[in-house]
């Protein structure tokens, strides 16, 4: 079974919340709360969306954080690089079996499919702004 890793879509939350209460001080504590999570795994996020320019934090008892930039300048690939989250496909490490010509090419061949994969979804991402997804949080706030 594959593992999965949250740490784009916990980024991309963290960064929904501030650019929806877009202007405000949002506590690490209100963060943590929204997304469900434990709080230091908040803070490693928010902390990497600082170091990234995307997220301004103070810290200590009256820490809070806020966007820096506006959600229409903010690109959900920024978001993903500044998540630090793995390639969304990875190629296996199991040994290669000289005697299979299969075994013998398949990472090669597989690298250049899952690079060009991984270029797509991130053109995609780039295309995308974090206004676009409060945006699309809203209308399914409506009834």
């Amino acid at each position: 079974m594959s593992q999965k890793n949250v740490q784009f879509t916990v980024a991309a939350h963290i960064a929904a919340v501030l650019g929806y209460r877009y202007g405000e001080d949002v506590t690490s504590a209100i963060l943590a709360g929204s997304v469900n999570a434990e709080p230091t795994f908040v803070r490693r996020s928010i902390a990497k969306l600082a170091k990234a320019g995307i997220v301004s934090a103070t810290r200590g008892k009256n820490g809070a954080c806020t966007l820096a930039r506006p959600p229409q300048d903010v690109s959900l690939l920024d978001i993903y690089r500044a998540s630090a989250a793995p390639a969304t496909f990875a190629i296996h490490d199991y040994d290669v079996q000289p005697v299979c010509p299969v075994s013998d090419h398949i990472k090669e061949s597989m690298a250049e499919v899952l690079d060009d994969a991984q270029a797509g979804f991130e053109a995609r991402l780039a295309a995308r702004t974090l206004a676009s997804l409060i945006d699309s949080i809203q209308l399914k706030e409506r009834p």
